[in-house]
This record gives C-alpha cells, sequence and structure tokens, in this order.
C-alpha cells in the first residue's frame, strides 16, 4: 500500500528527536531516501528490454510497429490500441493472458518508473482498489485489484499487473491482465515477450512522458468490427499518462 508519511509539528520535535534515538531510524531521512529512489537513474538491463541501438537485426522474430518492435509467438493475437488519431499502444493476447505494452519518452538521464508506480497505485487506491508493490521477474512491479463493472451491472475487481522498465531517453510500461495477472507464474511466456521487446525512440525532441508513436505493420491482417470480445477495461490504466481507447486490430500468427 502506499501513503505519505506526516510531518510532526514544532510541538513535537522534541518527542520525535527522542524515538529516533531509541529506534534508531532518521525518519526525515528515509524521505530523502524514497524522493532519491524515485529519480534513480535507469538500472541496467541486461536481459531487456532492448533500445534501437542494442539490437542489430531488430525485424528478426518481431512484428515491425515503429517505435516498439515485439517478439511474434506461435497462436498470438496482436491488438493495437489509440489515443485520438494515433496509436500508442499495443496488446499481446496469448491464450488466456495478454499484456498491453507503451513506451513513453523520457528524460536523458533519470529514470521515471519508481514516480510513475507512484501515480498508478494512488489512482487505483482512489477508487477503491487494492495495490501492492513487489520485485517480480521484471522487477519492481504493482500488482492490482481494480474495480470494474461486472457485464451484469453489479460491482467486482479485475486482478492486473503493472511491470516497467527504464530505458535510455523511454521508458516501457506493461500491464499484464487474465491469467498471468491472477498467477504471475503463468505469465512467463508473456514477460519474455515484454524482455524481448525493442523501442525505437528516434532522434527527436519529445517531453517526458510522451507516447512513443507506432504504426501498424505492412502486411497487418484487419480484423473486421465485432469479431473480437471488448478487452476488459481496467487494463487501460496509464497513471496519468493518458487513457486510451479501442483501436484496430491485428493478428499475428506465427
Amino acid at each position: 500500500m502506499f501513503g505519505r508519511r506526516n510531518k510532526k509539528d514544532a510541538a513535537d520535535d522534541a518527542a520525535r528527536e527522542a524515538e529516533q534515538v531509541v529506534d534508531g531510524v532518521d525518519t526525515e531521512a528515509d524521505e530523502g531516501v524514497e524522493r532519491e529512489r524515485v529519480r534513480l537513474e535507469p538500472e541496467p538491463r541486461p536481459d531487456g528490454p532492448w533500445d534501437r541501438s542494442e539490437v542489430r537485426e531488430p525485424a528478426e522474430g518481431r512484428v515491425d510497429l515503429g517505435g516498439l518492435f515485439i517478439p511474434g509467438v506461435e497462436g498470438m493475437e496482436l491488438r493495437v490500441e489509440v489515443a485520438g488519431d494515433a496509436i500508442v499502444a499495443a496488446t499481446v493476447v496469448l491464450n488466456d493472458s495478454a499484456v498491453q505494452l507503451q513506451a513513453f519518452a523520457a528524460p536523458k538521464r533519470e529514470g521515471i518508473w519508481g514516480e510513475v508506480r507512484e501515480e498508478i497505485a494512488g489512482g487505483i487506491t482512489q477508487q477503491g482498489g487494492i495495490v501492492d508493490e513487489v520485485e517480480g521477474p521484471l522487477g519492481w512491479e504493482l500488482r492490482a485489484q481494480v474495480p470494474v463493472q461486472l457485464p451484469d451491472g453489479t460491482g467486482g475487481f479485475q486482478v492486473v499487473r503493472f511491470v516497467g522498465v527504464d530505458g535510455p531517453r523511454w521508458f516501457l510500461r506493461g500491464v499484464i491482465s487474465g491469467q498471468g495477472a491472477v498467477q504471475p507464474q503463468a505469465a512467463g511466456l508473456l514477460e519474455q515477450i515484454f524482455r524481448d521487446t525493442v523501442v525505437v525512440r528516434g532522434d527527436g525532441p519529445m517531453a517526458p512522458r510522451d507516447p512513443i508513436v507506432l504504426k501498424l505493420p505492412n502486411d497487418a491482417q484487419m480484423v473486421p468490427e465485432g469479431v473480437q470480445q471488448e478487452e476488459e477495461g481496467t487494463s487501460r490504466f496509464s497513471g496519468g499518462m493518458g487513457q486510451l481507447q479501442r483501436g484496430p486490430e491485428i493478428t499475428e500468427v506465427r
């Protein structure tokens, strides 16, 4: 769960200092560490996701979406989603699980995943959801129960996982839903797809958190409207980065 420590007023200073001596904990220093954690430089990515400069042939075994090269696996369905007129996210559906991938511009020497986690957690808890921050196979992630409206009109919860990795001037976020969220041990292939994704930020100027725009592959097979069922809406929580809307779908079978 997430929350902010309350600062004590001047009348409590003496008592606070006494407690710090007894407990051996400096709460002000802790707050400084927390702020420092939010603004850490990106950590090494020995297992991906990859920057375009780190992969010789990004299109080999991957679907070219312009800003993202997403690994293709047999039987997967690939959906793209739009914000306004731009394609900004892709969702890989595999059996009874899915992962939504979205890349954003980021500062040159500062990771934003810690900050984004706090924003996502705050938004979900304000709506009555439950969030836990845990260290998973892809690093620090959020495992959340998000309030949703069920088909019969009653309220319920959907379990989702928010994962993220900071890269050089970009940030890649994934939202895992379905069985891979309910039972994280079942998400191994989706996690591997996330790791092996290549991000193409480009050299042009972009403001931090601007979405990296995607494009449809040249050989995309468009699925007629109404064939696919609407995906659960909770995978569209974006942590303050702008809501997504349903867009065209493509199917990639290998």
